[in-house]
């Protein structure tokens, strides 16, 4: 029932559904472009669309009273953005623990331009042995959904470039707010 509803509501604003549903039980799922409060509804209708039940981080000043059991019951999971607290060791072991996890990562990190993605969500996945598997709101051409998995290699830059094919084009609501596709350990490595 759910989704029906979601595929009709998406419909009724004028989205289309691209792509399939991915068939893996485990991975991490890039939420990009990333650039208006709207992606994160739009994100849930999509995921329910598909019939997907997905986790996401965010800053835990979010999941205070009274609003705190609804963000959790939407699969949200509280972080402390600026603490040390080896995040990627405690969701790489969260992969290991669990059957099924659908872990959303903005790779942006932010709402504005960014000289670079978050390297978190590669770093999560290569630590998991878990594909990524990209997914995209285009407001573009109002299409959004998900595309081919790629387990991530260990070599940076054939992986990122294989992100910046896919997502070359695809424009978020603020398309000024969606910075170069590239992660800070690959001007490292120049």
């Amino acid at each position: 029932m759910k989704k029906h509803v979601a595929r009709w509501l998406l419909g009724l604003f004028g989205w289309d559904i691209i792509g399939d549903r991915p068939d893996h039980a485990r991975y991490v799922l890039i939420a990009a472009p990333h650039t208006s409060n709207w992606d994160f509804p739009l994100m849930l209708l999509f995921a329910a669309a598909f019939d997907i039940r997905v986790s996401w981080m965010a800053k835990h000043g979010l999941f205070r009273p009274p609003f705190g059991a609804v963000m959790r019951a939407l699969g949200g999971i509280s972080v402390r953005r600026h603490e040390q607290n080896n995040l990627v060791s405690q969701l790489a072991e969260q992969f290991e623990q669990q059957k099924q996890l659908v872990l959303v990562v903005p790779t942006e990190g932010t709402r504005e331009w960014s000289d670079h993605w978050k390297s978190g969500f590669y770093r999560i996945a290569l630590a998991a042995k878990v594909p990524i598997v990209p997914s995209f709101l285009d407001f573009k051409r109002r299409q959004g959904g998900f595309g081919p998995a790629l387990l991530p290699s260990g070599d940076v830059e054939a992986d990122m470039t294989y992100f910046r094919g896919f997502y070359h084009g695809m424009q978020g609501k603020f398309p000024e707010k969606f910075g170069p596709i590239r992660l800070q350990e690959e001007d490292d490595r120049a």
